[in-house]
């Protein structure tokens, strides 16, 4: 084990902070299209979104358990990394706001103007008027909060206006309304108003003289105020966004009548009344409402009280319309055939000559659904297994395993219920498979299933035949488009043999099994990767060369990175690609001097894991599933898969090269964690792009 340093790791929260400040980087980046650049304002938000759901909610839970979690956080107190967490988002957010400005301004000069409920013109007033009238308001939900006995719940992540009306003078009398004036101080009324989530947030006006407008929905309500609250005499009316984040935590209960399924169910809808662990609010809003707004919610300062700008849900930015215009946006890149791999013919003859290396978005995804449908009508096949961790909104690969079941097939669907946020679309595609005829399970106890295999059976010559594929991501269409990931088309019978015994342990839990090819999680993972770095260090003590390489999304197993600080003290070369969380810390002498950290933030979101250990020369390469963070080694099913194939074994090691070799957009990892680019005199290279030339150039070939 490695000596102890003083701040040997870096902390989890603040790595993954950090990551997310690359993403930032990318949306002030003004070599990116602009609208891209509000797009990764979008990703920004909604993966902060998601950090306060989990990890901030975590931590908060350790606090008000009154643990100071140093075991845990490694170094600091619950309580002191809140409050740093809660330092740098505030830091973030303001900058953030700034890129949005800057960015708003770029528009202007292409003649797109994002305009505020102050800025639309008699033109344009009549069809902001009928837009709320016809498509807004019957969607509102306002709350008048003077006249509640309770105060309403509010949905976690829903951006609310909270409105104050300053009344005229003169009150009626009688009425309903007399009565809810009365329940106040006379002069003001305090509303919310729910942000309705089914209708664009961006509504593109009129375009006038060759110049295109859009009003953010929340200003077209703001602008309509007088139309939503017209039963009230009021003299003067604001405003001001709020919004709260809930714990996501799934809690789920004992009833043993319930199904898997509905338990999962029932903890997802019961999410939304999870303790709110963090509050948004627009800066600029009145300090009576503030406090008015607080006092009744009930939050407190363990929350993370976070001053914003006018808007939140930026994560809506996302989805900012195109406008037509293509120079906003990044070029397209057309997903690319596999050389020797036709779509028209049959798969799996051409599968059963060699294997193949699906790289998307590089390669088109439509092989991993065209391998599942022709097995889906194949008279040969008997059977199909897969895991299905995430599935696309609307999912072909649903369809095509449903279609196997009608077609007599044993289908056996291994669906992981608890798949964070996601929860609720692998529900209704599970309960549609069961009717259809599909087998479903639904993992271990205590284990989350993760890894990404499909193995089916061919009956050939009177004997079954294994066909399969394993991949680095999920089964999914839609972020298949966005993702980098790879899959191994194989039929190599050592590879399947072992991925079937896998889904004999998702049967039979009881029963473990052993493994000579595959490195499985939570059995052995662990042990082979510290067997394979220790081979590295024997190596060097031979003098034989030695390196490792590994691109991953994180690095948080402390174990695992002080297996990583023995090997770079042995002298053993390490290269990481890194794309999230780092808590190694590269560079320091006597610790990792030998070892070297990137991170890699574009247009595509680089989630493959690769390992390659140099073993003497004659290289050991895997692609998995697996992360090196305690969870995926320890408490999931993980898959790493070994390559045998000897041209993919070097295509992947191509791929790796050609990411480590990016001085645009990647960054370095270092002690002191300012994402500062890499820059050389070397050629320019952006690996992605690269990457797609790689490809473009091999089906050229």
């Amino acid at each position: 084990m490695a000596e102890k340093y003083t701040n040997q790791y870096i902390n989890r929260e603040l790595s993954w902070l950090q990551f997310n400040a690359r993403v930032l980087q990318e949306a002030s980046d003004n070599t990116v299209p602009l609208l891209e650049r509000l797009r990764f304002i979008g990703i920004f938000s909604n993966n902060l979104d998601e950090f306060f759901k989990v990890r901030y909610a975590t931590i908060k839970r350790i606090d008000l358990a009154g643990k100071d979690g140093k075991n845990v956080l490694k170094g600091t107190t619950a309580s002191k990394l809140l409050e740093k967490i809660t330092a740098i988002v505030i830091k973030q957010q303001e900058e953030s706001l700034k890129a949005i400005d800057v960015i708003k301004e770029e528009l202007k000069q292409r003649g797109i103007f994002i305009i505020d409920e102050n800025q639309v013109t008699l033109d344009q007033d009549a069809f902001v008027r009928n837009y709320f009238v016809s498509k807004v308001s019957p969607a509102l939900v306002t709350y008048i909060l003077n006249d509640l006995e309770k105060f309403p719940h509010l949905k976690d992540s829903v951006a609310y206006l909270a409105v104050k009306l300053v009344l005229k003078e003169k009150i009626p009398k009688e009425g309903r309304i007399s009565k809810i004036l009365q329940q106040t101080t006379k002069e003001k009324i305090y509303a919310l108003i729910e942000i309705p989530k089914d209708t664009d947030r961006f509504v593109v006006l009129p375009e006038k003289n060759g110049k295109q407008y859009i009003i953010i929905l929340d200003d077209l309500i703001r602008y309509c105020m007088h139309i939503n609250f017209s039963i009230f005499d009021y003299i003067s009316a604001s405003a001001h966004m709020i919004k709260i984040t809930r714990d996501a935590q799934l809690d789920f209960d004992n009833d043993l009548s319930k199904s898997f399924i509905q338990k999962i169910s029932s903890s997802v809808k019961s999410r939304r009344d999870g303790e709110p662990v963090r509050f948004v609010y627009d800066q600029t809003i009145e300090k009576d409402t503030l406090n008015f707004l607080m006092e009744k919610m009930g939050v407190d300062n363990t929350d993370s009280i976070i001053p914003g700008g006018k808007y939140h849900n930026r994560r809506d930015y996302m989805d900012f319309p195109d406008l037509g215009d293509e120079s906003l946006v990044y070029q397209q890149m057309k997903p690319l055939a596999i050389p020797d791999l036709v779509l028209q013919g049959s798969l799996l003859d051409k599968i059963a000559k060699k294997d193949f290396l699906q790289y998307t978005p590089y390669h088109t995804f439509s092989y991993t659904v065209k391998f599942l449908r022709e097995s889906a009508i194949d008279p040969k096949v008997k059977s199909i297994k897969i895991t299905i961790y995430r599935l696309a909104n609307i999912s072909h690969i649903a369809s095509s395993l449903i279609n196997a079941a009608k077609n007599g097939k044993n289908v056996l669907v291994q669906i992981e219920l608890q798949a964070r946020f996601d929860e609720a679309a692998n529900i209704r595609y599970a309960e549609q498979m069961q009717r259809e005829g599909v087998n479903l399970i639904f993992g271990v106890t205590g284990l989350k299933v993760h890894c990404k295999a499909c193995v089916i059976e061919r009956e050939e010559r009177g004997k079954l035949k294994r066909y399969g594929f394993i991949s680095t991501g999920n089964f999914n269409e839609s972020t298949a488009k966005i993702y980098t990931d790879y899959t191994l088309f194989t039929t190599n019978e050592d590879i399947l043999k072992e991925t079937n015994r896998i889904f004999n342990f998702f049967e039979i839990n009881y029963k473990t099994y052993r493994y000579k090819h595959l490195l499985v999680s939570p059995h052995y993972t662990r042990s082979s990767l510290v067997k394979l770095i220790d081979k590295e260090i024997g190596n060097i003590s031979k003098g034989v060369p030695a390196s490792i390489k590994l691109k991953l999304n994180s690095l948080s197993d402390y174990d695992m990175i002080d297996k990583l600080y023995e090997a770079s003290r042995a002298g053993v070369k390490i290269d990481l690609i890194i794309r999230g969380i780092c808590c190694l810390i590269p560079g320091i002498p006597g610790m990792s001097e030998n070892i070297r950290a990137i991170s890699v933030v574009d247009k595509f979101l680089e989630h493959p894991r690769l390992y390659i250990f140099q073993n003497g020369g004659n290289p050991k390469v895997y692609i998995s599933s697996a992360d090196w963070m305690t969870r995926n080694l320890d408490r999931r099913v993980e898959i790493s898969c070994p390559i045998y194939d000897e041209d993919i074994k070097l295509e992947l090691i191509d791929t790796f090269n050609i990411c480590w070799s990016d001085n645009v957009k990647a960054r370095k990892l270092s002690k002191d964690q300012d994402n500062a680019y890499i820059r050389n005199d070397k050629e320019k290279v952006r690996s992605q792009i690269a990457t797609y030339d790689y490809y473009l150039k091999k089906l050229g070939n």
